[in-house]
């Protein structure tokens, strides 16, 4: 029997007006009424800017996002209609929090709603790691334990490609995290220069990363990235996968800091493969109990939540990404918590699951 629990309907409805609604506001944050929007072409392909008019005569321009995206177009063409009410959307995160759906911790959230205020979702960046896996519950509709988001830190990812060709940016980082915490000091790359983590006296991390460029000029280096205010960014191999296409959420924080993270399948299946490279020191050890503990969980709710097929979906996408990615999901799996090995049977089948002991997963 499952112990993952799904919330009220209600609730579950509720939460996703929260959504529209904090994107709504920041929608209006973001674009005041005084500017317009504008269609620019980019390689061929149609993106919505915004030109807000300044004291100097010259006119502002901010990225708003591709115009295949219906609903960044829809928000477009109704930009005169919005409407947004913070004492209400307080009421239903309060509601929503009374209710078992967990928010990040207060310091996280205030980190998180500072960088979404600058423009940092706006720009297609993602939220990652545990202060995203909080906001799992709500997309889901179940209960998560609050032990498993517990985070002394907050990541950030960006595609590479979308930082250097969206023609906009954040204003300086540090700028905006000394906003919440006067303490908090850049962090050089260990072989760089360059800022790719920001950390205050507590010790409290905020870190960028994007995807592994491929090229052997970039092996060790972090990549600069001009859409983040200053901030470059680590390479990491395995990420490219876990931020496509992403999903719009809210974290229960305040009034509702509306976000992007990665998918929840997309997030399972990648924490298998972190799990599997994590030090084998105490502390490696401990980050990869908690990698394997939100994976299990995460499989476990989106098969009760008659979702198996998009968890086989991932799983035989990154599977089939070659041998290191075969062996990483192996790892992680062999060391997966028992809920969520009965969750992947469920969803994969026995015949697929042996294929991964063995090292030959057969397509479902």
């Amino acid at each position: 029997m499952s112990k993952i629990k799904q919330v009220d309907i209600s609730y579950r409805t509720m939460f996703a007006e929260l959504v529209e609604r904090s994107l709504d506001a920041q929608f209006q944050a973001d674009f005041p009424l005084e500017g317009r929007f504008v269609t620019v072409p980019v390689k061929d392909r149609n993106y919505w800017y915004f030109d807000l008019p300044t004291p100097g005569g010259k006119d502002k321009r901010s990225y708003v996002g591709p115009h295949h995206d219906e609903a960044i177009t829809a928000r477009v063409n109704a930009h005169m209609e919005l409407k947004g009410s913070i004492r209400d959307r307080r009421r239903m995160v309060s509601t929503l929090r009374r209710a078992g759906l967990p928010g990040p911790d207060p310091f996280a959230g205030d980190v998180t709603q500072a960088l979404a205020n600058a423009g940092l979702f706006r720009l297609r960046a993602v939220l990652i790691g545990s202060v995203a896996f909080s906001a799992y519950a709500g997309i889901l509709g179940v209960r998560l334990p609050s032990s498993a988001v517990q985070t002394g830190d907050a990541d950030f990812a960006q595609d590479f490609a979308i930082s250097a060709e969206v023609g906009d940016s954040l204003p300086p980082v540090l700028e905006i995290l000394r906003s919440i915490d006067s303490g908090f000091r850049p962090v050089p790359h260990q072989g760089d220069k360059a800022k790719i983590a920001f950390q205050n006296a507590r010790g409290y991390r905020v870190e960028f990363l994007t995807g592994n460029r491929g090229s052997a000029e970039h092996t060790g280096k972090p990549s600069p990235m001009p859409a983040l205010g200053g901030a470059s960014a680590e390479n990491l191999r395995f990420l490219d996968y876990l931020i496509y296409e992403p999903v719009r959420t809210v974290l229960l924080h305040r009034e509702g800091v509306n976000v992007l993270v990665p998918a929840p399948e997309r997030f399972a299946v990648h924490k298998l493969i972190v799990a599997s490279r994590r030090l084998g020191d105490a502390l490696g050890r401990a980050k990869a109990f908690k990698d394997l503990s939100q994976a299990a969980l995460l499989f476990e709710a989106l098969v009760e939540t008659r979702q198996g097929d998009v968890v086989a979906d991932a799983w035989q996408e990154a599977w089939d990404r070659g041998a290191a990615w075969k062996e990483g999901i192996s790892k992680g799996f062999l060391r997966l918590p028992e809920n969520g090995v009965a969750a992947l049977r469920a969803a994969l089948g026995p015949q697929q699951l042996e294929g991964v002991m063995s090292g030959d997963s057969p397509s479902p």
